[in-house]
């Protein structure tokens, strides 16, 4: 309902904001989709199952692809539906990860029988995983609204602009799925290490996973920053949406090394059951963009010194997670 006022306060007309409306009314109908299947995987991860969950969210994306380019494009038989049909592979992808995880945990392969009782729900289950559960739902509402007022502030150079932003920033998104899974492998190991009382081996992990992710993210942004073309040229042939997405990825590149720590320390400290320094880190991230971009909009400064801006906020994030973790009592 609020979409297109949404979209319009973050810089959205005319077209862009047309495809950004076509989107959003379909995509959000995929939002328990996409819910539903990261709730369950992480239940069947929790049982000790890496495997099922990684491999049926392999296939959620591979059907995202083919689904929405199909219905996006009109590929074969299918009709084309624009931006609406790249929605709604999503949709379809997600919901069907859900339903294929719900199967298999009611399974007798999973080793944690997934069942439905009332009497299952109580006040000390939902105090439990709310200890952790609330302060950690924070997170995605940080990141996103990071994204957002990034986006509002490159939204301010016109269409162009926001298209190479878009294509660079979505490398950073399909980044993070490399940072999440050493992270979230992480966090039984952490866990089951705090449970036996052994704290040292329980930091070892989370140093050393984040350590891991700092290393892959690190390489991968090196690449980006160093030969941008390579993603970009994928998408696109305007010479200045290409600009506009080099410029981006040669300084945020730097930064993902960064992001890749503070994202997956925030994992460890998950299984560790300390994660208010965490959360704390990525709201100093976004108050570093929402200041840093007042500041700039004020000066009246070009594109590139918001990038700048993305790219000091995520060093800010990493080094700042890594401090607070270093700091916080296990």
């Amino acid at each position: 309902m609020l979409g297109e006022t949404v979209f319009r306060l973050l810089g959205g007309s005319g077209a862009v904001l047309a495809e950004a409306v076509a989107f959003s009314h379909v995509a959000a109908f995929g939002i328990v989709g996409i819910w539903a299947s990261n709730t369950l995987a992480s239940i069947a991860r929790g049982s000790g199952n890496m495997a099922i969950p990684a491999s049926i969210q392999l296939v959620a994306g591979l059907v995202q692809v083919v689904v929405g380019g199909a219905l996006g494009l009109g590929l074969g038989p299918a009709p084309r539906l624009g931006i609406a049909g790249v929605a709604l592979g999503q949709l379809v992808a997600f919901t069907g990860a859900a339903l294929a995880l719900l199967v298999y945990l009611q399974s007798p392969r999973s080793r944690l029988r997934l069942t439905f009782s009332a009497g299952l729900l109580s006040a000390a289950h939902f105090r439990e995983i709310m200890r952790i559960g609330w302060i950690a739902m924070l997170s995605p509402l940080l990141s996103v609204s990071t994204v957002l007022v990034l986006t509002a502030l490159v939204a301010r150079f016109g269409p162009e602009a926001l298209a190479g932003y878009g294509i660079g920033v979505r490398l950073e998104f399909l980044l993070i799925p490399i940072a999440f899974s050493v992270g979230v492998a992480s966090v039984p190991m952490v866990g089951t290490a705090m449970g036996a009382g052994d704290v040292p081996r329980a930091r070892a992990v989370a140093w050393t996973a984040g350590a891991m992710a700092a290393a892959a993210l690190g390489l991968l942004g090196a690449i980006a920053a160093l030969a941008p073309w390579l993603w970009v040229d994928l998408f696109t042939g305007d010479p200045a949406v290409r600009q506009t997405a080099y410029t981006y990825l040669t300084i945020a590149g730097v930064g993902f090394p960064f992001f890749g720590l503070g994202l997956c320390l925030y994992f460890g400290s998950q299984g560790a059951g300390r994660v208010g320094g965490a959360i704390g880190a990525q709201a100093i991230r976004l108050g570093v963009v929402v200041i840093g971009g007042w500041l700039l909009a004020q000066a009246g400064l070009p594109l590139w010194s918001v990038f700048a801006l993305s790219l000091g906020a995520m060093i800010a994030m990493g080094l700042a997670t890594a401090l607070f973790v270093k700091l916080t009592r296990w």
